[in-house]
């Protein structure tokens, strides 16, 4: 199969998973799905509770409920790419923010920990500052706060040879 028709295929695959995904959503099949329910356990003396009775709402419910995962997770997945993109797009066009953060989503679990440390780190120089908003980045938290600490060497020292 080429890929165009991939494409095509995909994109009517696509347009289907978007719009049952919407659907299932709706007050009106919430509505439809309450009244099922309803109108099958008003028939259940009519059935005498038989073992087909239940059957019914058994299968019903497993097949929409397993169809309904995969559309899920299809719209989860693309919801969860857009915003990705849109925070990949946010921290590049950010001046003061690091670009490593760009594409972030791809590492590895190990990968996140250790960026998680690195901000860990951020937090507690930022807690040494005065302001929050003194620094943007780790590396330049600590250079600030390197040369705070020279400094403060310098003038501890030239205090105390006086």
């Amino acid at each position: 199969m080429d890929d165009y028709n991939l494409q095509k295929r995909n994109g009517k695959f696509e347009m289907f998973a978007t719009k049952a995904t919407r659907a299932a959503g709706s007050t009106g099949v919430f509505v439809t799905a309450f009244l099922v329910v309803i109108i099958w356990g008003v028939t259940g003396p009519f059935f005498h509770y038989s073992e087909n009775w239940q059957l019914v709402i058994n299968t019903g419910t497993t097949i929409i409920t397993f169809l309904m995962v995969f559309f899920i997770q299809k719209s989860q997945h693309k919801d969860s790419l857009a915003i990705q993109l849109k925070l990949n797009e946010l921290v590049a066009a950010h001046g003061f923010a690091s670009n490593h953060l760009v594409n972030v989503e791809n590492i590895t679990e190990e990968e996140l920990l250790m960026i998680q440390k690195y901000y860990a780190k951020l937090s507690e120089f930022s807690k040494q500052e005065e302001s929050l908003q003194q620094s943007h980045s780790i590396d330049e938290a600590k250079d600030l706060y390197n040369i705070k600490k020279e400094i403060e060497k310098d003038l501890e020292h030239k205090f105390l040879q006086k």
